[in-house]
């Protein structure tokens, strides 16, 4: 049975290890400590999925918790895809966000397709201001 969990406070090479099973690790700084450990505790909605002691899921998000947000990363292990987990942590980020919220994603390519499948439309407004240490000249 998969319990769900809302905090951060987490052990962040559990939370490494997560993002390198569900592949979000190579499009996200796990590698420096120090960025990955802020990402971490400055996200001020984060829930998780757990297989017992397994951590299996992640939604992070960053809300107002009444007009917007913003959901940063949603990671589930590979070996636990396509069981609704991905889906039930957008749902219980929706309900966390209050009941007017409507949530915002950059969807990584592989999982474009994903999201309209699950009631996200798509909007071709967004726009990426890179700092110049992530992109450089």
């Amino acid at each position: 049975m998969i319990e769900y969990k809302i905090g951060n406070s987490l052990d962040i090479d559990q939370v490494k290890e997560l993002y390198e099973a569900s592949t979000l690790g190579k499009r996200r700084p796990i590698q420096n400590k120090e960025i990955f450990v802020k990402m971490i505790q400055n996200a001020n909605l984060i829930i998780t999925a757990w297989d017992k002691d397994l951590l299996i899921g992640i939604s992070r998000a960053l809300s107002d918790f009444s007009y917007v947000t913003y959901l940063s990363d949603l990671a589930v292990r590979k070996s636990y895809q396509k069981q609704g987990i991905g889906k039930e942590l957008i749902k219980r980020t929706q309900i966390e966000s209050g009941p007017n919220a409507k949530i915002i994603l950059l969807a990584a390519p592989a999982a474009e397709s994903y999201y309209p499948q699950i009631g996200f439309k798509h909007n071709p407004q967004a726009w990426i201001l890179e700092t110049s240490s992530q992109n450089p000249e």
